[in-house]
């Protein structure tokens, strides 16, 4: 998730920290602005993905890597990680023993064929998994991807992000979680034509399967302990 109202400090202090250690600050460009008004671009200069990755795996938060730019996120609200850990918890629980693998949050992803580095909300692996490198932190294969929607991110988790997502050859399935109202996007892949079929509910009471990984779970397990006022 790219959260476009970044509040600038923690962009600062990470670099007046890397100044202090004689290390070389990671270069973030940050979307829209502050909550103080203020622009919170930095300059917007290119690196490399060899460069990303050496400074986020020194790095104490998150960031996305795009064509050369690097994006901060933050943290997610009580509800979205309420959302989050229901479905992980149940996914954790129904396949274990069953060969398939679910993370959550901070399993990077990498997509070869479009340079997106990413942190979906929940991924899923079946059989063998693939790795960008012996580090085994910057996944390659997976099978199913879960997004928790917040109002800043909406549109492009189920737009840009999801368009980057179907580069991945091996993923089956993509789900779109709102934590702002009851309502689940579940985008399932047709191999036949490489289309994706798309279906809705916004029915507390109603069930969905998981296609890709033979599972059933109720809308309301998923929003368990979630009201909207």
């Amino acid at each position: 998730m790219i959260h476009q109202d970044v509040r600038i400090f923690k962009t600062i202090f990470e670099l007046m920290r890397s100044a202090r250690s004689f290390q070389k600050p990671k270069i973030v460009y940050l979307l829209g602005q502050t909550s103080f008004g203020m622009a919170a671009a930095i300059e917007k200069k290119l690196i490399t993905e060899k460069e990303y990755l050496e400074d986020e795996r020194n790095s104490s938060y998150k960031s996305e890597f795009y064509k050369g730019e690097v994006f901060a996120m933050s943290g997610a609200s009580r509800i979205h990680n309420v959302i989050n850990v229901n479905l992980t918890s149940f996914l954790s629980t129904r396949l274990k023993g069953k060969g398939c693998r679910p993370y959550s949050n901070d399993m990077r992803l990498y997509i070869p064929l479009n340079t997106l580095y990413t942190y979906p909300d929940i991924v899923v692996t079946c059989g063998k998994e693939d790795f960008l490198d012996n580090q085994f932190d910057t996944l390659l294969n997976p099978v199913f991807i879960a997004e928790v929607l917040s109002p800043s991110t909406a549109d492009y988790d189920v737009g840009k992000k999801f368009m980057l997502y179907r580069s991945i050859p091996s993923l089956k399935e993509f789900w779109a979680i709102s934590s702002f109202e009851y309502r689940i996007l579940k985008y399932v892949r047709n191999f036949t034509d490489n289309s994706w079929v798309l279906s809705e509910t916004t029915d507390i009471n109603a069930s969905l399967v998981i296609e890709s990984l033979s599972l059933t779970i109720s809308v309301s397990e998923i929003y368990d302990e979630v009201s909207f006022g």
